[in-house]
């Protein structure tokens, strides 16, 4: 297969938010028909509510600092699916994309035969990461969970370090009702034999992480709460001091926008402190360089190519929103204009309760999802307004985008959230346009 050829049958799989099979069965046999790619490598893996794709991208930015060849898998894409499959810091080619999605279809297929259960999108996506980790010799691969954890595709790649980021109520139709519940699919990641690493939680979700670390005889690291902030730059970035059991790491000015990315450096930083006590070599040099110069487009990415500046984030649940409308609020002095889309099984009424009073003109659409609200599901979710905003309705991606550019008035911002898809299209718009519309 050429590389439209692989996208076009890994898409007919179903779509992956729809197509959701939990379970290792599976991604077990699949990889094992591979030969079990994930063997030649030590991995971490980190689930969570909100920021382990943050965390993930710190803790790589700190490895590749420290000399160590690495492999990123996280999820999910905004333009393009070789997105997600990163070694070295570069995102894999689409010739290596095609090649490998070929190499796992032929296993898939032969997976099939053998059980009757053809891997679905994001099992053969999570293989294609393990076999290009594999083939470039990667020191290290770094795995951001898809959903969940306790039956998440990378939970199979057995990873002998783990982080729990901050969990929240999200995804309630997969992983339960309750904080509780949702916490406890999360921290099944922690094993026996693994180092783990926990975020501050909720005291209902830290109890249940704390119990799982109990009963598999894990000593859990708790990621330092003795962090502060030393200042502002640069629109939100901070300059922050953490200080660990093993050191201190003062004036780190994180590359990564808002208050938020604080707690996820803690994680990151942990992350490597763990690792360094494990045999690689990272100092503290390492851990600031890394801090100072991780990416992660589409978490607070301010795209200022053009007339009016763009704020892109995909704060896709309650706890995501909180952390956006903190940074409006600190942040951006400017008059906002916001595009917004999500699938119809959030919150939305709590969501546009927090997220809409930040907006002076609120475009509400449809992204291309099978589970994307409605722009008429999305108005009801708006609270009573103040007379001064005004809402447009948009039948797709590229009319919100033209409303929201010709509305905005000099000096104004849009900023396109509520869905790391609607991001993704969005960011694809501006790329074939070339950031002019």
């Amino acid at each position: 297969m050429n590389f439209d050829e692989s996208v076009s049958y890994l898409l007919s799989l179903g779509h992956e938010t729809v197509a959701i099979k939990l379970g290792l069965e599976n991604v077990r046999r699949l990889l094992s028909t591979l030969g079990d790619p994930h063997a030649y490598f030590p991995s971490v893996q980190i689930a969570g509510t909100n920021g382990k794709g943050s965390t993930a991208a710190m803790l790589d930015s700190v490895c590749r600092a420290a000399g160590i060849r690495t492999g990123l898998y996280t999820s999910p894409h905004l333009v393009s699916v070789t997105e997600r499959v990163r070694v070295a810091g570069r995102e894999i080619s689409r010739d290596e994309f095609a090649r490998f999605a070929t190499h796992v279809r032929a296993a898939s297929e032969e997976a099939h035969r053998e059980s009757g259960a053809l891997p679905t999108f994001f099992e053969q996506v999570t293989a294609i990461a393990l076999v290009a980790f594999r083939d470039a010799g990667v020191r290290l691969a770094i795995l951001e969970t898809g959903l969940g954890g306790r039956l998440d595709a990378t939970t199979a790649a057995l990873a002998s370090t783990v982080a729990i980021t901050p969990v929240a109520l999200d995804h309630q139709e997969y992983l339960g009702t309750t904080l509780a519940g949702i916490a406890a699919e999360k921290a099944a990641i922690i094993r026996p034999g693994v180092r783990a690493v926990v975020a501050p939680q909720e005291r209902e979700a830290e109890e249940v992480i704390i119990r799982r670390c109990l009963e598999s005889g894990v000593e859990p690291r708790l990621a330092t709460t003795e962090t502060e902030v030393e200042g502002d730059c640069d629109g939100g970035r901070l300059s922050v001091r953490l200080r660990t059991e093993r050191d201190v790491y003062a004036g780190v000015r994180l590359a990564l926008r808002g208050r938020h990315q604080l707690a996820n450096a803690a994680v990151a930083v942990a992350l490597a402190e763990t690792l360094a006590e494990d045999g690689f070599v990272i100092t503290r040099e390492h851990v600031v360089a890394g801090l100072e110069q991780a990416e992660h487009a589409g978490r607070l990415e301010l795209d200022t190519r053009s007339e009016p500046h763009i704020l892109f984030d995909g704060a896709h649940n309650v706890a995501g929103a909180s952390a956006l409308r903190a940074y409006l609020d600190e942040f951006v002095t400017q008059s906002v204009t916001m595009i917004f889309g999500a699938m119809r099984e959030k919150a939305l009424e709590e969501m546009g309760a927090i997220l809409f009073p930040a907006a002076s003109r609120l475009v509400l659409t449809e992204p291309r999802s099978p589970r994307a609200a409605t722009v008429e599901e999305l108005l009801r979710a708006v609270p009573v307004p103040a007379a001064s905003v005004t809402i447009a309705l948009a039948p797709s991606t590229s009319d919100a985008l033209a409303i929201a550019r010709a509305s905005t008035p000099t000096g104004g911002i849009v900023c396109v959230t509520g869905s790391l898809y609607l991001v993704g299209e969005v960011k694809s718009l501006l790329e074939t346009i070339g950031g002019n519309i």
